[in-house]
């Protein structure tokens, strides 16, 4: 008979031992179905007129403003194509500083002069007033102050899901500042776009925008929905905060790339067949590297656009596993001693004709247009490499980051052998010393060596935070959590910042002293190879060596979340965000509050939850196993009178050694909780933060390592807790 508290695990298991797959039905070619859920150009052409279209285009393309009576032409044909696709209501989709996406829906349905109607008008198409008083605004919105506003973004096309027309939005406040996270990515764009552009006129006149693309990975684990039930770590938290390593994890690397579980591909087939709905464009499906880790992966796109799909496509996911009754783990470091989850961004430029900045060309004069863009984004990561590693932080991702499968806190770039050896000679060309011939060599050659440059023309590195890929730069640290608008913003700003720099360089060269455009190119390119050369690295970084190195060279080692936020408010990365009109110092100081909160909000629900399981799970466990021991032990003991020989000791000695860890956890945990009250009294957001990860969070450890070791000593029918053998198990 097992004890009564471990009642939820038998039955998680009973319930996930008789799943079976869904069946799919699949169409005979999915790209009949794409985008049948989004009102893109296609949908415009049938319900809009040519002077609706003309004016989302130049809104989409010039960023000019709809007139009121245009916009109630196109919210006319979008209600109704809507309406034609099922929908009964309409949200306004936006992205507060949650990390997630909110909606507020709102029928189509009105009563006019005694009449029913569908409504839908450009001033609900446009503007909506959603109650802004219980979102993270930093300080820049009182409690009581509750209005703010959600603008249309018509870069981003709306779609139907479900029975809501969603129309993508940013998310201000009464006073205009940024509320959301899509505001100061579109305003990054916007600068980056401006900058790259009037250097890519150097090389190509009829350049007249410049997109940054990106292609994110979303990696996450899939576990029975029963089983998630069962552990309420992983429903409060989105970890196990408890689990000892199952004896076979993926020390065999038989999972990576393996065949799909039928239950996953199931899983698999129903998302990719909605994201086609969607217009989300996926691709690549595969087994990750831990045991019931998986991995999606879409077609590059525009980066507003592709930010909006990652975050519908992590919606989406949850609905379907649902259905599928899986539960999807988003958390970065869900199970513990196998891999975490990431969402790696690669992110490149594309001119408007989709020529991309970042692939190198057939020709020196392409070459140069590549080595350009390349260089200016290595010397903007080395200048603003901090500011990139905060923009990654957050308390989940901490589990994460440095651990052997994901890259260090420290930045550093890899850009390869032949690439370094290519930028090495450039750093020692005097080009102030060339002859006219050497100089006329250097313009239609390009030293010799930039026409042999060529995609994927080195190995990876998998340690390197950020890594140059053969034709886009790979920033591997992202959480699997984590909005990619963040990484992304901060990245178009520094790129932008550092292109419209290189640019005045270049322009100043040639204005005053009279430099030929390509020799002037070089002479700046050749300063910035030298002065960036500290973040090139091309080892691995993981050693203690490179922790040495790194700190020789000057770079941040941010470890904690706490640690890399504070660097927001620094004056430099204040200028940067206000030289590109990205964030003001209000806008930027209020995120730094809304992370920090975030962070220790987030750590002190970990702490609640080890509460409630250690008094009333695995306390009650380990005294009820051992009681069982004591009374087995007298009863040995009367048996053989009192004398104790071989096995009356050897039960002993397990009875001491599980009061021992019985002890010391219930000591731990009372520690933990005293390091959270004193921890909660601090005044400033920043000291809380900083004491929930410097004194609280190394308690948590501590309390697992004797929980984790009582669970390989209480015997298995005592134990409450789904064990990682039976968490990580779908076929």
């Amino acid at each position: 008979m097992k004890p009564h508290f471990t009642h939820s695990r038998w039955h998680a298991l009973d319930q996930s031992s008789q799943r079976e797959a869904v069946s799919v039905s699949e169409p005979s070619r999915r790209s009949s179905l794409f985008a049948s859920h989004v009102f893109n150009d296609y949908k415009m052409l049938q319900y809009l007129t040519k002077d609706a279209i003309a004016a989302v285009r130049d809104a989409i393309f010039s960023g000019s403003k709809i007139d009121r009576k245009l916009a109630d032409q196109v919210a006319e044909g979008m209600k109704s194509w809507a309406i034609e696709m099922g929908a009964t209501h309409y949200t306004h989709w936006f992205q507060p500083l949650t990390g997630s996406t909110a909606e507020k829906h709102d029928a189509f349905f009105d009563i006019q002069d005694n009449q029913a109607l569908e409504i839908f008008g450009g001033g609900q198409l446009v503007q909506q007033e959603p109650d802004a008083s219980s979102f993270p605004s930093g300080g820049i919105r009182n409690t009581f102050e509750a209005r703010g506003y959600t603008a249309w973004d018509p870069s981003s096309p709306a779609f139907v899901y479900g029975t809501t027309l969603c129309i993508p939005t940013i998310f201000v406040s009464y006073t205009g500042e940024a509320l959301d996270n899509k505001a100061p990515l579109l305003r990054a764009l916007y600068a980056v776009d401006q900058a790259a552009t009037a250097v890519a006129k150097y090389f190509d006149k009829t350049v007249t925008k410049v997109n940054a693309t990106l292609g994110w990975e979303q990696e996450y684990f899939l576990i029975d929905k029963s089983m998630a039930a069962a552990r309420i770590d992983l429903s409060l938290s989105g970890r196990t905060l408890m689990g000892h390593t199952a004896a076979k994890g993926q020390q065999l690397d038989d999972h990576y790339f393996g065949v799909i579980p039928a239950r996953v591909i199931g899983f698999m087939s129903e998302l990719e067949k909605e994201c086609m709905h969607l217009g989300i464009p996926v691709k690549t499906r595969h087994n990750e590297v831990a045991p019931n880790q998986f991995e999606l992966a879409p077609v590059f796109e525009e980066a507003n656009l592709a930010v909006d799909h990652n975050l519908l496509l992590m919606d989406v996911m949850e609905k379907i596993a649902d259905k599928h009754h899986l539960k999807v783990l988003f958390h970065e470091k869900p199970f513990e001693g196998i891999n975490g989850s990431g969402k790696h961004n690669n992110w490149s430029l594309a001119t408007n004709e989709g020529v991309n900045l970042l692939s190198p060309g057939a020709t020196p004069m392409k070459n140069l247009q590549f080595l350009t863009f390349f260089i200016n984004t290595i010397k903007a990561v080395d200048s603003y490499e901090a500011l990139l590693r905060s923009s990654i932080a957050s308390a989940s991702n901490d589990h994460r980051l440095g651990a052997n499968e994901a890259p260090p806190a420290i930045f550093s770039i890899f850009i390869g052998k032949q690439l370094s050896a290519v930028l090495d000679e450039l750093e020692g060309v005097s080009l102030g010393k060339l002859s006219p011939q050497e100089k006329t060599e250097l313009k239609l050659n390009v030293v010799g060596k930039i026409p042999e440059i060529l995609m994927d023309n080195t190995d990876r590195n998998r340690t390197s935070p950020f890594a140059f890929t053969g034709n886009k730069f790979e920033m591997r640290g992202v959480g699997s959590k984590t909005n990619c608008a963040k990484p992304m913003t901060v990245l178009n700003t520094a790129v932008a910042h550092q292109l419209k720099a290189f640019k005045k360089e270049v322009d100043t060269l040639i204005d005053q002293k009279g430099l030929k455009k390509d020799e002037a190119i070089f002479n700046v390119l050749r300063e910035y190879i030298k002065s960036s050369k500290r973040i090139r690295f091309e080892g691995d970084g993981y050693s203690e060596a490179w922790e040495k190195e790194a700190a020789k060279r000057k770079l941040s080692h941010l470890r904690t979340t706490p640690e890399a936020i504070a660097v927001l408010s620094e004056k430099r990365h204040i200028a940067l965000f206000k030289d590109t009109a990205v964030l003001s110092e209000k806008e930027l100081k209020a995120r730094q509050e809304v992370e920090w909160e975030a962070y220790t909000m987030h750590t002190q629900i970990e702490g609640r939850v080890y509460e409630e399981m250690v008094l009333t799970q695995i306390l009650p466990a380990g005294v009820s196993y051992m009681n069982e021991l004591l009374e087995n032990l007298s009863k040995l003991s009367a048996h053989l009178g009192g004398t104790f020989k071989g096995a009356p000791s050897a039960q002993a000695q397990l009875i001491e050694t599980i009061n021992t860890h019985i002890q010391s956890l219930k000591m731990e945990l009372d520690q933990m909780t005293a390091a959270r009250k004193k921890a909660n009294t601090l005044q400033s957001s920043q000291e809380r933060a900083l004491a929930y990860a410097n004194e609280v969070k190394p308690i948590f450890s501590k309390i697992r390592s004797h929980a984790d070791r009582l669970e390989r000593l209480v015997a298995d029918g005592y134990w409450p807790l789904l064990k990682y053998r039976e968490l990580l198990q779908i076929k």
